[in-house]
Order: structure tokens, then sequence, then C-alpha cells
């Protein structure tokens, strides 16, 4: 299935998977409030953020109650400031306070996934290098994370197990070497990048005479990427991957590695602060 449509299932599904959790038979809060109740409402943020889950909370709404209107004051990708309205809803108060917790529990953290990302991009502004994630998402937001990763200036590594190798230390091991999971690699699919991951500079020597298009270096020093990168000499990519923070990111950048991979943009990441307010109210 291609990406956009994978995209848009996910977002149908997380929908339904949301509504089912949170409503489940019936909102019988909801039920004290009048059904000819009218509502309008908007949405902030408390901190500083950036946007992502736009679709999925139209979605939320549209399953929910297609009475709801939404109009939104910004983008996916767009940075808010705290304080800052970003959606406007009109609807049912009943529809608007029971679809509140399902919408914005994706939304905070989808914008956590982007906002982290951003920030680490910030970190490194003018280096050229290209920031990755991984596959250490939360489970069931796969390509919900890898989306708000692109809209905090992010580049998605491989979606899952099917769309390019990654040769690892227990691979090498169970096919008999590098040389040999690279061969294997080949045969399986030439169409698809090759990545190996090495621990040594041997290793490195034997990833690059195999032909290996991306090279991910597993905890090296800054002063193992700096030889790294002389050794490899332009053929093949560099990744480097493990010990990457905040505080490491730009060292990292400088040692002329071509991507920077980092878990912490998916898995461990704080679920941004937002507020739905109920404005003003009317009978119909």
């Amino acid at each position: 299935m291609h990406y956009q449509q994978a995209l848009a299932e996910e977002i149908r599904q997380a929908a339904a998977r949301l509504l089912a959790e949170d409503v489940g038979p019936g909102d019988i809060t909801a039920q004290l409030i009048p059904a000819s109740q009218w509502a309008k409402a908007n949405v902030i943020s408390r901190e500083d953020a950036v946007l992502c889950g736009v679709a999925w909370v139209d979605e939320v709404f549209r399953r929910l109650d297609a009475r709801v209107s939404l109009h939104w004051l910004a983008a996916d990708g767009d940075r808010l400031a705290a304080g800052q309205p970003f959606l406007e809803l009109e609807g049912p108060a009943r529809s608007l306070l029971t679809g509140e917790r399902a919408a914005l529990n994706l939304l905070q953290t989808l914008s956590a996934t982007a906002t982290r990302t951003r920030h680490y991009v910030d970190l490194l502004d003018g280096t050229g290098v290209r920031l990755l994630d991984t596959r250490k998402t939360l489970p069931n937001l796969r390509l919900a994370q890898k989306y708000a990763v692109t809209c905090g200036g992010g580049h998605n590594h491989r979606i899952g197990l099917y769309d390019a190798f990654l040769i690892k230390e227990n691979h090498i091991a169970a096919c008999g070497g590098i040389a040999a999971a690279v061969r294997e690699a080949r045969d399986i699919a030439r169409d698809l990048p090759v990545e190996v991951e090495v621990e040594t500079a041997d290793e490195l020597d034997q990833a690059l005479a195999a032909g290996a298009d991306v090279i991910m270096l597993d905890n090296f020093t800054l002063d193992a990427m700096r030889d790294a990168v002389a050794r490899t000499a332009g053929r093949a990519t560099l990744e480097a991957s493990g010990n990457v923070d905040e505080t490491t990111l730009r060292a990292i950048a400088e040692t002329g590695v071509d991507c920077i991979s980092s878990g912490a943009l998916t898995k461990d990441i704080r679920a941004i602060d937002l507020s739905m307010r109920i404005l003003e109210t009317q009978s119909r």
C-alpha cells in the first residue's frame, strides 16, 4: 500500500480506536447538557510547540458528529506560542465535550514528537546533517509519529522491516559475516537500500568493501566518527547512532557524518499541554 494511503487508513483506524476507548457505549456526563445546547470553543497550547495532528482531530469529530465544524488557525508544522488559540470549534455542546479528550490525546502526542524534532533540527542548523527517526515508536502510532517527525523538519529512516535492509550484529553473525549478509540482501531485493551497522573501524572497512549503501556508526566516539568520515570518503552514507541527545547532537554533526538517528524523537516524549475552552453557548 502506498504511504499516503496507509497513513489515511491509519488516521481512520486511530480515530475509531480513540472514540471506542474513551466514549464506549456513551458519554454519560455529556447527557447532563441539553441536546439542543450549541457551543463555540477554541483550543490553545499552554506552551510553545509545533502543531501536528490536524487530520486526526478532523476525523475524530467527523465520526462523532458531522454537525461539528472546525476552523484551524494553524497547520501541521507551524510553531505555536504559549496561549495561542489554534483551533475554533462550533457544534452541539455534547459533541464538543465528548470528543475533546480523544482528539487532544493524539494531538498532544503528535505535537510532542514534532516539537522535539524541530528542537533537534534547530540545533543542527547550518551543519547540513539530516535528522532521522527510528522504529522506536509508540505502539499503533508508527505512521503517525513518522509523519510528526517530518512536520518537525526531520526525515524518516525506514517505516518498518519491509522497506529497507538494516543489517545488525545478530544478522551478521547468523549470515556468516558482513560481506555474506550484504550479498544476500542484494540477491533478495536489489532495488532496496542496504544499511550495515558497525561497531569498529574494521567492520566499517568490511561494510565499505561489501558495497553497503548506508553505514550506521553505532556508539562511535567523536574521534572515531571523524576517522570513519575520512576512511569512507563519500563511498557510503554515514549515519551516527547512539548517545544522541540535545547535549551531544551538534558535536556529532560536526564530525562530518551525513545523518544522525535518534529514538528520542518518538519514544520518550512529553505530551504538549493543550486545553479546550468553551467560549459561548446558546440553545437551538
